[in-house]
């Protein structure tokens, strides 16, 4: 069992900065104000094609379809806004995230958070920064259906496995996010079930901590760092032409994102560098696994 890893450097995503009208907010501020960290109400990166962003030979990684990495400064959002057969995870990284949908469904998530949602035959919804002062970060991850026409469903959670985040318990450990509806195993304890193969994992390490993850014969990986930074490495991993390679750790960056493929084996993820967040001085990682597809990944990065 062999595994190969390729760190996607923050300068190989793309970086939008949309106008505010598109999504329905009122003009930037012509001064920015004090409690704004950005001068345009968005700054967001994509991991893959989207919007602007077209790019042949980065469509998907999988069944991924979208990752976006949002910041949204406070009072700005997401006007009301259509989707259709999709799985959406949303995650939450700091500030507030406030959701609607023609569904019903109305409510504010915070830090740790995950907000998931079966599009299916057609949903509609906003996503909000109420905040009159504090920006708010999130992650949203679109995942291809295991099929079309499905009924459309929503859900949230803020306590994975019965635990508050923030909470010791919550640090230096692998949290089980979601899991496949079709996932009967025992013992799986993801609170969240969608409608595709995928489990999604995060994790707040302090310096130094160490997680470990299993990757099977027959499934690979997508990582994102969130907050800090990382070293990646695995006991039976190849060799790469990635330049952040270093014996058999790869250096990830805050914001890189990390392919790992091949035929299975033990990762471990270190935190090497912790930077102040709303739980201390952390590294934050959130990690995706699905089954393996062909010529997963960046093709224009590594041939």
């Amino acid at each position: 069992m062999t595994l190969k890893i390729h760190v996607i450097p923050e300068k190989n995503l793309y970086f939008s900065e949309p106008n505010p009208f598109s999504f329905g907010n009122p003009d930037n501020p012509p001064v920015q104000p004090p409690f704004w960290s950005a001068e345009n109400w968005l700054q967001t990166r994509f991991h893959f094609s989207f919007a602007e962003y077209d790019n042949p030979s980065n469509e998907t990684f999988g069944v991924l379809r979208v990752m976006n990495d949002d910041l949204v400064q406070p009072e700005r959002g997401f006007a009301t806004h259509a989707h259709r057969d999709m799985e959406i995870i949303t995650y939450v990284v700091s500030g507030e995230l406030t959701h609607e949908d023609t569904m019903g469904n109305a409510e504010t998530l915070r830090r740790g958070s995950v907000q998931y949602m079966t599009a299916g035959t057609g949903v509609e919804h906003s996503e909000h920064n109420r905040s009159e002062d504090t920006p708010m970060r999130c992650i949203q991850t679109w995942i291809l259906p295991k099929e079309y026409g499905l009924k459309p469903n929503y859900g949230s959670y803020s306590n994975p496995g019965g635990i508050k985040v923030g909470d010791s318990a919550w640090e230096n450990t692998l949290k089980h996010l979601t899991s496949s509806v079709d996932n009967k195993a025992e013992d799986i304890v993801a609170p969240a079930r969608i409608n595709q193969d995928v489990d999604c994992y995060a994790a707040e390490l302090e310096l130094g901590a160490q997680v470990l993850l299993e990757l099977p014969k027959g499934r690979m990986a997508y990582m994102l760092c969130i907050e800090g930074a990382v070293s990646v490495a695995s006991e039976s991993m190849t060799s790469s032409t990635s330049p952040v390679c270093s014996g058999q750790h790869f250096d990830v960056q805050k914001h890189d994102g990390c392919e790992i493929t091949g035929t299975g084996g033990a990762i471990s993820i270190t935190a090497t560098e912790t930077e102040s967040t709303e739980n201390g001085d952390l590294a934050h990682v959130l990690l995706f696994t699905m089954a393996t597809a062909p010529n997963a990944g960046r093709s224009d990065l590594h041939k």
